[in-house]
């Protein structure tokens, strides 16, 4: 996978989490559930990521894609440490639930992989 592919997935992805935590925001019970902060966080993230994979040059792609990986795995490191902290425990959000720390570290890890994934394989070649 490669950064425009990522952003491009992980657009949609973010669009449709968005977009269903407002309609439905305890859709994953109390396993996964998304407050008002998340949902807006998910929906512009989402739409900025569509956008950047259509007008964005290939070495800005891999940068964003770098970005997105740090702020993820920040995330997840940051709903780890704050866990217990009364909600809001991040400011705009609550990164409570230990499956959304989870689902931001595979994030962080599959936007390194993909922020990589196009100079590896030209190496290859």
């Amino acid at each position: 996978m490669n950064p425009k592919q990522f952003l491009t997935w992980g657009g949609v992805i973010l669009l449709l989490l968005g977009i269903i935590g407002f309609v439905a925001p305890r859709v994953g019970g109390d396993a996964l559930y998304f407050d008002a902060g998340e949902n807006w966080a998910h929906t512009i993230l989402g739409i900025v990521a569509l956008l950047a994979a259509r007008m964005l040059s290939e070495s800005a792609q891999r940068s964003l894609v770098y970005l997105v990986g740090i702020v993820a795995i920040v995330f997840a490191v940051w709903g780890f440490v704050a866990r217990g902290n009364p909600a809001p425990n991040i400011g705009v959000a609550n990164l409570e639930n230990p499956l959304d720390n989870l689902v931001h570290l595979a994030v962080g890890i599959w936007a390194f992989l993909a922020a990589r994934g196009r100079s590896m394989m030209a190496m290859g070649t």
